[in-house]
């Protein structure tokens, strides 16, 4: 059954991770829209000031107090969103949280809690989200990231749960399709994105965390999501970098693992120390949209094809010339 899924201003939305990055400008973007929205988090202090931000801007607001990691928090935080609103029509499975280290370096107890996160957090969302969307319809919409398809070393064990994520959200959109339930099953995947990830994360790194360049503002993956609220897609890549990266790692992985260890440095600033205060356990410092340091770009290459046929064509054609080159070079490395 294709899903009817209804202009924003007509919309409920619930948002995990709401608090801060990518979830936090969804949430206001959406409200700013017309959405009546739900914020969920496990930082309540930075969920009251958010939402009272909202209300007094006009908007309409809940919020809910949920460590996505627990199944019953979840299905609370929806039961509240229907209390408050009646119904949800769109689910955004955000939250998330990193690790940056190699993974020989990284502690399993960490381990096993980005997964509870990052992995059964989404898990629990699409569960809950399918149960209140199989009657009406709606949209389902998990953030996974560009290394959902590529490997990242120094950030492995994030790389593994985005793995997961795809692997699960792709096999739940055919489970979903065969049953003919009425649900938009999208799966966005952004480049690096400009959020207070690496501020938060978890590290082992011989310098401060640094986001993997380039980095693109938090705007284009939200504007990602609520294209997504209201049609029907069932992957986005958000930054046209990222792309090229994926489409790299899928025709060279020979020299992807070659050139792999090189990127190591991006990943840190040895100029500063670590920060040893990380989320994993529990929320920091939330209500940030960006990253303390670093800027994002506020156009991806998608959104600039569209504007800019011509530009674009010619920037295709170098990149095939380059493609073309490293195809070469990658078959004499082979022989």
């Amino acid at each position: 059954m294709t899903p009817t899924l209804k202009p924003l201003a007509e919309q409920v939305i619930l948002i995990t991770g709401a608090s801060s990055g990518i979830g936090l400008v969804t949430a206001r973007l959406a409200a700013k829209r017309g959405a009546r929205v739900v914020l969920v988090s496990r930082d309540g202090d930075a969920l009251v000031q958010i939402v009272r931000e909202i209300t007094e801007a006009g908007g309409h607001a809940e919020f809910a107090i949920a460590d996505v990691g627990d199944l019953r928090d979840v299905q609370r935080a929806a039961s509240k969103a229907v209390e408050r609103f009646g119904r949800i029509d769109t689910w955004v499975n955000d939250a998330g949280v990193a690790i940056y280290g190699k993974l020989l370096d990284t502690p399993m107890a960490e381990h096993e809690q980005l997964l509870r996160t990052n992995y059964f957090g989404a898990v629990h969302g699409c569960l809950t989200a399918v149960e209140h969307l199989q009657r009406a319809g709606g949209a389902l919409i998990t953030i996974g990231s560009i290394v959902s398809d590529i490997p990242s070393p120094g950030m492995g064990a994030y790389a593994a749960s985005k793995h997961a994520v795809k692997g699960y959200v792709d096999s739940l959109r055919i489970e979903i399709n065969a049953d003919r339930l009425p649900i938009s099953v999208t799966l966005i995947k952004p480049a690096g994105i400009d959020t207070p990830i690496a501020d938060h994360a978890a590290n082992h790194l011989d310098g401060a965390a640094l986001l993997p360049p380039p980095v693109y503002a938090p705007e284009l993956v939200a504007e990602a999501i609520l294209d997504a609220a209201q049609h029907r897609r069932r992957d986005v890549t958000v930054g046209g970098t990222g792309r090229l990266q994926v489409l790299a790692a899928q025709h060279f992985p020979g020299l992807l693992d070659r050139l792999g260890p090189t990127l190591l440095p991006w990943l840190r600033d040895p100029k500063r120390a670590p920060s040893r205060h990380d989320n994993l356990a529990a929320p920091v410092d939330n209500g940030a949209e960006r990253s303390r340091d670093q800027h994002g770009r506020r156009i991806s290459v998608y959104e600039t094809a569209g504007r800019h046929p011509l530009a674009t064509a010619t920037a295709a054609g170098a990149a095939l010339g380059l493609a073309a080159l490293a195809f070469l070079g990658q078959r004499r490395i082979d022989q």
